[in-house]
């Protein structure tokens, strides 16, 4: 059951979610504290990207997992696409409003320019916690039509489901396309993403769809070569606990269990490359060094 806002009506509705305690230690911070002394997760992405939104701390430390993982900059350009696609999937699936958590630093083409290609008239609302990925974010969405920034935090669901900026622009008596860009990635078990996505999607109408991509040190099952190497793996770690925020990998096991309401589409969790290719596909080499899986969603 659900109030009038789409949410759920009582406690009974929806699975039971921590305290929610912002601070240092999680994902942004107050706007008055941006931190350009560590790395951060968003800009050391953006570095990957080959872009110019940067710091010095930031590609020491970018280097570093470079040094440690050499396809990791192969392996995002292999994310961003596999989000291309599945915008495109959904769009053609009747969704026109998308809900973006996590946009990091806006890098072309985004949620909202490849929805709109597709169907002009898509909406689009990021949302993202962190001060600097905002002051990006403001800046380069400022004239795109029918798409708006809010400061929010996805640990927080009814504080951004309620957010008056994401209220004027998404229709939540329509499906929604909820996108959840690189930040589940960077929540421990301790914040219960598995209960986030819940809440989220206990908010949305059928029809609606998830599109999440997620972190992995698994050797893809394909690769009869493929070993953790655990070395290399609590390195990367290390280097992110130096930055503003922890990472947290998880196997394909362990993303299938955050899916909550939402039914895998075809072919379900796979390695981003092997989500609906519109290209050749790689061999199991590339697909063991590609270190993220990619699945899509809907809520009947």
């Amino acid at each position: 059951m659900t109030d009038q806002h789409g949410l759920p009506a009582t406690d009974d509705d929806v699975p039971e979610i921590g305290p929610y305690a912002p601070g240092p230690d999680h994902l942004g911070f107050a706007a008055e504290e941006i931190d350009t002394s560590r790395p951060h997760p968003a800009r050391m992405y953006d570095y990957f990207l080959d872009g110019w939104d940067n710091y010095e701390v930031d590609r020491v430390a970018a280097d570093r997992v470079i040094e440690l993982h050499p396809q990791v900059r192969d392996s995002v350009r292999a994310n961003g696409a596999f989000r291309q696609r599945a915008v495109r999937a959904v769009v053609a699936a009747g969704v026109r409003q998308f809900l973006v958590l996590g946009i990091g630093i806006p890098t072309s083409p985004n949620a909202h320019e490849v929805a709109r290609q597709a169907a002009p008239e898509t909406r689009v609302v990021y949302v993202d916690s962190d001060p600097i990925v905002a002051t990006h974010a403001r800046a380069r969405l400022a004239n795109a039509p029918g798409t708006a920034f809010a400061l929010g935090d996805l640990r927080d669901p009814k504080a951004v489901l309620d957010d008056p900026v994401v209220r004027e622009l998404i229709d939540f008596e329509r499906p929604v396309g909820l996108l959840i860009g690189g930040v589940i990635d960077f929540l421990g078990d301790e914040d219960q993403p598995a209960a986030l996505l819940a809440a989220f999607g206990a908010a949305l109408p059928a029809g609606s769809h998830l599109i999440l991509s997620h972190g992995t040190y698994e050797p893809y099952e394909g690769y009869a070569q493929g070993r953790i190497d655990e070395a290399a793996r609590a390195h990367v770690e290390e280097v992110y606990k130096s930055a503003t925020t922890p990472l947290a990998l998880r196997t394909k096991d362990e993303i299938a269990a955050l899916l909550g309401p939402f039914a895998p589409l075809e072919p379900g969790v796979v390695r981003v490359p092997l989500w609906r290719p519109d290209g050749a596909v790689p061999g199991p080499k590339q697909l063991n060094d590609t270190i993220f899986y990619g699945v899509a969603g809907r809520k009947d």
